[in-house]
Order: C-alpha cells, then sequence, then structure tokens
C-alpha cells in the first residue's frame, strides 16, 4: 500500500495546479495549488501516506458528514423528515430548488441542507460545532483538532449566501434555532482544520459500518450504510455521477480542497489538493482516488 500512494502522488502532482484554489473565502485564497497530500487508513489499523498528507488544511464541506452522522446517533432517523435525499443538480450554493420544494433542501451535503443538520444538531446537544469537533478528536485520536478561527470569521464576513438561505430555511418553519447561532455553529464546522492522516483515521468508523475506533458501535450498520449511499449520491454536489463514474466509491469533497473516499470493509482514504474543478471538487484529489482505485481494484461496483 504504501508504494501504491507513493505513485500515485507522483502520478497526479502535474495535476495540482490545474483548476482554482476558492478565493471566495479569502483566508483560502492564499493556500498554494502545489500541495498535496494523500492517507489510507487501513480498518485493521495500517496507515499509509505521501505528499502533504500530515499538513492541515480547512475540511469545510467534509465536516457534514460528520454532523450528518452525529445527528443519526443521537436521533435515528428523523432528520429525513426535514431533508430529502437526493442530487440536487445545482451548485452546492444554490437557492433555487428550496425555494421551489418549500423550504426542504434537497439533500444534507448541499449548503442548506447543512444549515438543517446543523441546526437539528444544535437542539441535541447544545453546541453543534463542539460536537463534530469533539467526535473528530476523538476518532481521529488526536486531541489538538480544532477550528481555525480565521477562516471562520472570514466565512462569517463573506456568508451572505448562506445567511440567506437560513432566513430562507426559517421562513419555512425548517429551523428550530435562531439563525445567527445556526450559522455560528455551521462556520465553526466548516472551519475545522485537519490533516490527511487525521481525516482519515476519523471517517473509519464509516468503513467499519460503524463502529468507533474505541470499538464500540457509534451508529447502527443500517445508519452508516445510508450515510455512505448519500456520500456517493450527493457528496461531491453536481458533480457526484462523474465521481461515482471515475472513482466508484462513497465520497465527501470540500472546498478547501479534501476529499475523504470510503471504501466499505477496507479503509477510508483522504486526498487533498487545493485547486478546484468547475463543480468545487479538487482536480488532483479526484485524479488521485480515480488511480487508487484503478490500481487497487477496490470499488463497490
Amino acid at each position: 500500500m504504501q508504494g501504491i500512494v507513493d505513485g500515485i502522488a507522483a502520478h497526479v502532482a502535474p495535476l495540482c495546479r490545474q483548476g482554482q484554489v476558492a478565493s471566495y473565502i479569502p483566508s483560502l485564497g492564499g493556500v498554494s495549488p502545489d500541495n498535496f497530500g494523500i492517507c489510507v487508513a487501513m480498518a485493521d489499523g495500517g496507515v499509509y501516506g505521501a505528499g502533504d498528507w500530515q499538513v492541515p488544511f480547512s475540511i469545510q464541506s467534509i465536516s457534514k458528514v460528520f454532523s450528518l452522522a452525529l445527528v443519526m446517533s443521537y436521533d435515528y432517523d428523523s432528520i429525513w423528515k426535514r431533508v430529502f435525499r437526493e442530487p440536487s443538480g445545482t451548485p452546492f450554493n444554490s437557492m433555487v430548488q428550496l425555494e421551489a420544494d418549500h423550504g426542504i433542501p434537497r439533500n444534507p451535503f448541499i449548503n442548506a441542507g447543512a444549515l438543517v443538520v446543523t441546526d437539528r444538531l444544535l437542539t441535541l446537544t447544545g453546541d453543534a460545532a463542539a460536537s463534530v469537533r469533539g467526535l473528530l478528536r476523538q476518532e481521529s485520536g488526536n486531541p489538538a483538532v480544532d477550528v481555525d478561527a480565521v477562516v471562520a470569521a472570514s466565512e462569517a464576513d463573506h456568508g451572505h449566501r448562506n445567511a440567506s438561505m437560513a432566513h430562507l430555511l426559517a421562513s419555512y418553519g425548517n429551523l428550530e434555532n435562531p439563525v445567527d447561532e445556526v450559522l455560528d455553529n455551521y462556520f465553526k464546522q466548516c472551519a475545522l482544520e485537519m490533516c490527511c492522516e487525521d481525516l482519515a483515521k476519523a471517517s473509519l468508523f464509516l468503513a467499519r459500518h460503524g463502529v468507533a475506533a474505541g470499538g464500540t458501535p457509534f451508529l447502527a450498520p443500517n445508519q452508516s450504510k445510508r450515510v455512505n449511499a448519500v456520500m456517493l449520491t450527493c457528496g461531491t454536489y453536481d458533480a457526484a455521477g462523474e465521481f461515482a463514474y471515475r472513482v466508484g466509491l462513497p465520497g465527501k469533497s470540500g472546498v478547501g480542497g479534501g476529499i475523504v473516499a470510503i471504501v466499505p470493509g477496507r479503509c477510508a482514504i483522504t486526498v487533498w489538493g487545493p485547486a478546484l474543478g468547475p463543480n468545487g471538487n479538487s482536480v488532483a484529489g479526484i485524479a488521485a482516488l480515480d488511480e487508487f482505485t484503478t490500481r487497487t481494484g477496490w470499488s463497490i461496483f
């Protein structure tokens, strides 16, 4: 496996400058597109990495996987009364469907859906962002995982569209908490900073059918299956079909350039390449995951 990840890192290095770093969040715009990291965390405990795999980055929308998992762990499946499970076919920050669907977001991984999930987690725990951080610290084994306050502030200062979504959700009665509190928790969870190694380890419960790092159940097996299913169909926004075609694994991307992918029963993989394609997904990261499933033959198909 170490030879495979080393080979992938070398293979995708020429692709790192294809695409654009996310500049609409100013604090992310200064990250070098030359960065690339990959880590494979095996369900049996082995960890293999290459490139910038231990350099922290902003996980952004990858945090939505963990907030959804937490809500399901507390509240089983009731969240699906407030958010659908269908691909959006529109950009992650679009509001067109939200109004057409009377305040019910298409899935929990577009921004509107993630705001609903954060709202529910805030009701259940009193501090949604701290709950996500706690889960990531526990599952990664790294107690230093934390929010990048500069990134969180940058998102809040430029989060007008997210604020508009939250107010629209509230107007339809699909928020339980004040808009400002939901937004504050949402921006903080998106601004969590981790490296590929920590994020791959933290995602392993989805490869272990819901079993947490300590060996105790975190999600029921059918819940873990459902999180993976929504990742496959909705985890890379309106490029989910292309991701499934090229990679063949459940995955979740973030505009910080990270992508987490799951091979059920085997491993979790994190890749990081800050330059994004037109759909907001890492160009080098998708190429690396494509190469990984090609070289290993590990796919859900």
